[in-house]
């Protein structure tokens, strides 16, 4: 029969803690993360080639070396990357929040709605920051209710944000009167559809948005308890870790992620609708697996995360370029989700860590 903990067995959890957590945290332990995620690169590089060769055999055109191209898939990788760049905390604490899509959509309509108020009114730029906090404030409804259920109530994050999806879902529904929410605002439309420096603005607010996700989770002490708490929830209490207000935070941060991607699909389609990331939420949770995070949580990285959203937009624009039927990229997409769990499983069984719990 096991002993209960003792005031000894704190600073020597905490030792131990800090150790595995520093692995994945400092530089040396990046290099090594960096290591174990090659295959997501792989599979990128040969997605590109393959694409390539037979862009150059079938049309004797070329689909890598194309502007256009790189500039359409960079486009396609916004919306999924948005909704994963938050999924990527809540997995690797060991979690998953399945109200991102609607929480995105929710956003979305909120935005349209405040804008159109505003419109005639107030400055256009007033009115678009106006519009952008209040759709933030909104997004992060929905990541505070999953965090207390999940922290303070035990909900399996399952089914904790399975509730909040069809709530999220309906109050954007019922805000957009079960239609889309067109808007007029010319700094809104050309945030959505206008370039700087030939680099489309979305993917530029995208990167900047993904660089400080990549801070916060590599090197702030938030980062380091979201792996803490994944790889150990008890060995994290132990050393002092505040497990429910880290959970909480992480699930608004979730949602304050999808809240940014539901205010660039209005402006992309100058119109916010309550279905804008429906279809977004299982690309979100594929590229966070392709990338190489663990769906059993304590490891996964930001940049394994964005490679895994190039892949989901390579296949998906790839396909549709070479004029292959667009369901295929269904098929693919799943294919290439069942063999990254399958390598991550493989890689757990040959470390010797359990895949049961």
């Amino acid at each position: 029969m096991s002993q209960p903990p003792t005031a000894n067995d704190k600073p020597q959890t905490a030792n131990r803690l800090e150790e595995l957590v520093s692995e994945r945290t400092t530089w040396a332990g990046s290099v090594r993360s960096t290591a174990a995620s090659m295959r997501a690169w792989i599979f990128l590089a040969f997605l590109l080639v393959g694409f390539e060769v037979w862009a150059q055999l079938a049309y004797h055109t070329t689909f890598l070396f194309n502007p256009f191209n790189a500039a359409s898939i960079a486009v396609f990788t916004v919306g999924p990357l948005l909704l994963a760049l938050g999924q990527t905390f809540v997995v690797i604490s060991g979690g998953i929040d399945l109200s991102v899509g609607f929480t995105m959509g929710l956003a979305a309509v909120v935005f349209s709605e405040i804008l159109n108020a505003c419109a005639g009114a107030l400055w256009d730029p007033l009115s678009l920051v106006i519009a952008a906090a209040v759709a933030l404030l909104a997004s992060m409804v929905p990541g505070l209710i999953n965090g207390l259920l999940i922290a303070k109530l035990r909900v399996p994050p399952f089914i904790g944000t399975l509730g909040m999806y069809g709530v999220a879902r309906g109050i954007a529904y019922l805000l957009a009167g079960g239609a889309t929410v067109p808007i007029s605002n010319q700094v809104v439309s050309f945030i959505g559809n206008g370039s700087l420096f030939s680099i489309p603005i979305v993917v530029l607010i995208t990167i900047i948005l993904t660089a400080a996700m990549m801070f916060l989770l590599s090197q702030s002490k938030f980062g380091r308890h979201v792996y803490a708490i994944g790889g150990n929830r008890q060995a994290s209490l132990r050393a002092g870790i505040n497990v429910s207000r880290n959970t909480i935070a992480l699930y608004i941060l979730a949602s304050v992620s999808a809240g940014i991607g539901g205010i660039l699909y209005t402006a992309r389609f100058t119109a916010g609708a309550p279905q804008a990331g429906e279809t977004l939420l299982l690309d979100s949770i594929a590229a966070v697996v392709i990338g190489g995070a663990s769906l059993f949580g304590g490891s996964g990285t930001i940049t394994g995360t964005v490679i895994g959203a190039l892949i989901i937009a390579v296949i998906q624009y790839g396909l549709v370029f070479v004029n292959v039927e667009p369901f295929w990229q269904f098929v693919a997409v799943g294919v290439v989700i069942i063999i990254s769990v399958l390598v991550d499983q493989t890689q757990k069984q040959l470390s010797g860590a359990r895949t049961d719990e």
